[in-house]
């Protein structure tokens, strides 16, 4: 079973990446301070990856204007060499295309360089735990995307391709409730069921779907309209 923030030991282990020494280096010190284990910091795309390979952190805080190496490559390559990291662009930019392209590169959450330290300590901690993290308005523009891409004709199904993996009732109930929004912290309140518990059936949908984070799994749900139930 994939383990969770919750069954590790120890502080979150976070890597910080950005081409200002000044703001890399405050935004380490923050971290590091309110109890968050550093692990690695890197000023341009290349080095970002090959640190991130190597200290293997469980959230990487990406900033997307690098040299060498752009913020949103750095993104796929280290998500995909470890699906299980999660990344927090933390970016000046606001632009709408900056945010989707970094959502669809495997962030999982997008905070604004506005954002307070404890807005951004915040940030960490809830991308550790695996729910979709984003600066105020930029949520509904996620999920205006992925409904809108969803409303696009479907290819023709190929007769070969094997059906749909069966999904429990109970995964599928919080399947729903991910697809509308809710943190892991409101499901469990809603469903009466422990934090753990949605983690599990979230982690157990995940691997049936052979999808990798967050932000797939609510694609997924919005293209079936389980955010419509």
């Amino acid at each position: 079973m994939t383990e969770t923030t919750e069954d590790r030991q120890g502080p979150i282990k976070v890597m910080v990446v950005d081409d200002h020494p000044m703001w890399r280096d405050a935004v380490a010190r923050d971290l590091s301070e309110s109890g968050f284990d550093v692990v690695a910091t890197a000023g341009d795309g290349d080095q970002a990856v090959r640190r991130a390979r190597a200290a293997v952190p469980d959230v990487l805080v990406l900033d997307l204007n690098l040299p060498r190496k752009p913020g949103v490559q750095v993104c796929k390559e280290v998500v995909a060499a470890n699906p299980a990291l999660r990344v927090l662009v933390l970016s000046a930019s606001g632009e709408h295309a900056d945010v989707l392209e970094a959502v669809k590169s495997g962030a999982t959450g997008y905070l604004l360089k506005s954002a307070s330290t404890g807005e951004l300590q915040d940030a960490v901690r809830r991308t550790a735990a695996g729910d979709p993290v984003f600066t105020p308005g930029l949520a509904g523009l996620v999920l205006g995307e992925y409904r809108r891409l969803a409303s696009e004709p479907a290819p023709a199904p190929d007769t070969d391709e094997p059906k749909a993996p069966r999904l429990t009732d109970r995964e599928t109930e919080v399947l729903r409730l991910v697809a509308k929004g809710l943190s892991y912290k409101q499901i469990a309140e809603r469903l009466v069921i422990s934090h753990r518990t949605v983690q599990n059936h979230v982690q157990n949908t995940l691997g049936k779907l052979q999808l990798h984070n967050r932000v797939e799994l609510v694609r997924y749900a919005i293209e079936r309209g389980l955010d419509d139930e």
